[in-house]
């Protein structure tokens, strides 16, 4: 794994199945890092962006990692062969998938701890909401987008359509 302090590729994240898999898989890739959910009205919008963003630019090394996570209003609750499933039937897209996880709180995954210190919320976000900036993750489909050595250059809120 790399010794970079601001790259993704320092963590290790499971995936769908289980199983350990180094975040530098992605070195020399543009990658979406993204937190999902199947019930939330911004799903549609967001997983047939993602797929559009994926055919475009694929070959040229994007990347799509999807992070499910139920701390939205319960917006997640299947297991991931169900969300894996969802995504393949309603989208006709096969992002990586990775294992559900917390992107805020006491059992926050630490790859998210690390993207939301590296780009924290924007004060425009915050204004919208009506609240103080913070990093913390505020809704589901929040994306992350990390240049080809590991490092997040951007972050888009929920509303923010990923084929633009």
């Amino acid at each position: 794994m790399s010794t970079d302090p601001h790259s993704i590729y320092q963590f290790s994240v499971l995936d769908e199945f289980g199983k350990t898999v180094s975040m530098d898989k992605y070195k020399g890739k543009v990658v979406v890092i993204v937190n999902v959910a199947s019930n939330c009205g911004y799903t549609k919008p967001n997983y047939t962006g993602l797929k559009l963003l994926s055919d475009q630019y694929k070959s040229q090394g994007l990347e799509v990692a999807c992070f499910p996570c139920n701390q939205f209003k319960q917006q997640e609750p299947g297991t991931e062969a169900e969300i894996r499933k969802f995504i393949k039937d309603n989208y006709n897209f096969e992002p990586d998938l990775y294992k559900k996880i917390d992107v805020n709180g006491e059992h926050e995954s630490p790859l998210y701890t690390f993207l939301k210190k590296e780009q924290g919320d924007s004060i425009v976000d915050a204004l919208k909401t009506m609240s103080l900036p913070s990093s913390d993750i505020k809704w589901n489909f929040t994306k992350f987008v990390c240049n080809r050595q590991g490092h997040p250059i951007s972050r888009y809120p929920p509303a923010a359509n990923p084929a633009r």
